[in-house]
């Protein structure tokens, strides 16, 4: 077994085969189709708790379980705290993981971070995006489509034949040739039966480092971008994720499968 393989093999990356591919894909078009609705509700006045119960409808209506609700908290010190809802809705200067809520609601000029998983006959989906609200600064348009592009550039390097430090330094690079910094507690992961499965693949990486890609692997990647400095803390609901300065930050996801040829979304409606 060559050095790459057993790296691999240590990290418990799991290889999925082609029916397993297509089982992920399913899950990720369901997952989708929850993420489109929510799109398509954005706007002034709506409240992040009327976005949860949409993406929770339309997966209760592909009889998908939400992958998010239920979610033992990552701090050991809040065991007690699992996640309480379908979608994480997480505003302006919120990076991932804010708590929808009857009371906040959305304002003109915001933008909005909005995640969600889910369990299909097994398999997850798990994708993000984050929009505006109404008419919104050309800064914060900026911001999002450098995430974005972020996003396509790890997307395209997820290729046999290349490195996860390859992949990670794709999001890294890109965002800083912006004047942007991308945060270092939270990575893209591998997905599978599992929402969260080897390998971790962090927004900021060294190219030509890391595990050797193959085809068969599986991983949600998600740049997440602020617009000042990549530094975050946890809110008291302990759950939402913040920057420290208080300015904007951006995050986008896709589940994507590494293939012998081009990399294949998985989380397309």
């Amino acid at each position: 077994m060559g050095d790459d393989a057993m790296e691999a093999t240590a990290l418990a990356i799991v290889i999925k085969t082609r029916e397993e591919i297509a089982m992920l894909r399913e899950a990720g078009r369901v997952n989708a189709l929850a993420l489109e609705a929510v799109r398509r509700a954005v706007r002034p006045g709506v409240s992040t708790a009327e976005l949860d119960a949409i993406a929770a409808d339309v997966l209760r209506t592909h009889r998908a379980e939400p992958a998010f609700l239920g979610y033992p908290n990552p701090s050991r010190r809040h065991a007690d705290c699992p996640y309480p809802a379908t979608i994480t809705a997480s505003i302006n200067d919120e990076l991932v993981h804010g708590i929808p809520n009857t009371k906040r609601t959305l304002q003109e000029g915001d933008i909005v971070s909005l995640d969600c998983g889910c369990v299909f006959q097994g398999f997850v989906g798990d994708s993000a995006f984050s929009i505006g609200v109404g008419t919104i600064s050309e800064e914060a348009q900026r911001l999002l489509r450098v995430t974005q592009e972020a996003l396509w550039k790890a997307i395209e390097t997820s290729r046999v034949g290349h490195r996860l430090g390859d992949v990670s330094a794709a999001i890294q690079e890109h965002a800083e040739s912006h004047g942007y910094n991308v945060v270092r507690e939270y990575t893209g992961h591998g997905v599978g039966r599992e929402m969260h499965e080897d390998p971790q693949i962090p927004n900021w990486g060294q190219a030509g480092a890391g595990v050797l890609l193959r085809a068969g692997m599986t991983y949600a990647l998600e740049p997440m971008v602020m617009l000042g400095e990549p530094w975050v803390y946890v809110k008291a609901d302990r759950w939402t994720v913040a920057t420290k300065d208080g300015r904007l930050c951006a995050h986008f996801e896709h589940t994507i499968a590494v293939t012998d040829g081009d990399p294949q979304i998985l989380t397309l409606p």
